[in-house]
C-alpha cells in the first residue's frame, strides 16, 4: 500500500502543480528535493509572485525510522518503526477576492521490531478559507466534497465536514479559520471498508482538489478590489498562521519527526498584519465573513 499510494502522489503533485501553472499564466514552481537524515526524503513545490498567486506549495514527502519519543507519547505506542507519506498544499492567492485554499492526503504504517505493519490508516481533507464570502463558491467547493463522498459512503460527507469545522477551529478566537470542507483521520481497515476502499476514497478524494477550486479561482481572479481589500485579506492572514502555529498537527509532527523546516513552514503567506484589537466595520462584507465563520454553515 504504502508504494502504491507514495506513486498516487506523486503523480497528483505533478497534475495539480501543471494546472496550477496554466491558471496564474505567469509563475511557475521551483523544485526543491530534500532528504532527511533518518530515513527518506520529499519533493516540494513552491510558485511565488504570480499574476494569481501570491505563495502556495505543492510538497510530497516520504519518510521513515524509529518513531521519536515524543511521538511515542502522542499515539500511546512503544518503540515502534514508522512510514509516513502524503502530499499537502496551500495556496494563496494575490487577489483578497480569491480564497486561500489548504488540502492534504496523507499515509501511515507502524511496524514491530520483525518489521511486521502493526498499525496503518489514511487521512486528509481540504478546506476553502475566503477573505471576502461569496456563498456560491463555498457551496460549489461543499458540493464537489459531497460528491466525492457519496460515491463511497453517504454518511462520509456530513461527519467529514462536522470534523473539519471541529478541527480547523481558533479555539482562542472563537471562530472558524474557514468555511470548511473535509477533515478525516485514522482510517482503518474495518468489516465495512478495507485498506483498498480507503485509497479508492482518498484518491477520488484527491483527484477532485481541482474540480472544488480552479473554477472559483477563475471566477474571481479578475475582480477588481482596493487597498482596504488587501488590508483586510493580510489581517485575515494572521488567523490562518495563528491556527497553523498553534493548533494544526502536522505542523507539531512535523517539527517533533525532525521535518524539514522550510517544507512545514511553506504554508505561511508572505504577507500578513496584527492590528491590535481590530474590528470590521459595522454592516459591512468583513462583519458579515466574521460571523459566519463563528458558527458552521451547511453549504449543501
Amino acid at each position: 500500500m504504502k508504494e502504491k499510494f507514495y506513486q498516487y502522489i506523486q503523480d497528483l503533485q505533478d497534475t495539480i502543480t501543471s494546472k496550477l501553472e496554466e491558471v496564474d499564466g505567469k509563475a511557475t514552481f521551483l523544485e526543491d528535493l530534500w532528504k532527511r537524515k533518518e530515513g527518506g526524503g520529499g519533493r516540494t513545490r513552491v510558485i511565488e509572485n504570480g499574476d494569481v498567486f501570491e505563495k502556495g506549495g505543492v510538497n510530497i514527502s516520504g519518510v521513515h525510522g524509529k518513531l521519536p519519543k515524543a511521538m511515542q507519547s502522542y499515539f500511546n505506542v512503544g518503540d515502534v518503526d514508522f512510514f509516513a507519506c502524503g502530499l499537502s498544499l496551500v495556496l494563496h492567492p494575490k487577489s483578497p477576492m480569491v480564497p486561500t485554499v489548504h488540502a492534504n492526503w496523507r499515509y501511515f504504517e507502524m511496524y514491530d521490531k520483525e518489521g511486521t505493519v502493526v498499525d496503518s490508516w489514511f487521512g486528509g481533507g481540504q478546506d476553502l478559507t475566503p477573505y471576502y464570502l461569496f456563498d456560491e463558491d463555498a457551496m460549489h467547493f461543499h458540493q464537489i466534497c459531497k460528491t466525492s463522498c457519496d460515491n463511497h459512503n453517504s454518511e462520509f460527507y456530513p461527519l467529514y465536514k462536522k470534523k473539519c469545522d471541529a478541527y480547523f477551529y481558533n479555539a482562542h478566537r472563537e471562530e472558524g479559520r474557514g468555511v470548511g470542507g473535509l477533515f478525516f483521520d485514522y482510517c482503518k481497515a474495518t468489516s465495512e471498508m478495507s485498506m483498498d476502499n480507503w485509497y479508492d476514497f482518498v484518491t477520488e478524494v484527491g483527484n477532485s482538489f481541482l474540480e472544488a477550486y480552479v473554477p472559483i479561482v477563475e471566477k474571481r481572479k479578475n475582480e477588481a478590489y482596493t487597498q482596504t481589500h488587501k488590508d483586510w485579506q493580510e489581517i485575515r492572514r494572521g488567523r490562518y498562521v495563528e491556527f497553523n502555529l498553534v493548533h494544526d498537527k502536522g505542523t507539531l509532527f512535523g517539527l517533533k519527526t525532525n521535518g524539514r523546516i522550510e517544507s512545514i513552514l511553506m504554508s505561511l503567506p508572505p504577507n500578513v498584519q496584527w492590528r491590535y484589537d481590530h474590528h470590521p466595520e459595522s454592516g459591512s462584507e468583513e462583519e458579515r465573513l466574521v460571523e459566519v465563520l463563528k458558527k458552521p454553515i451547511n453549504w449543501v
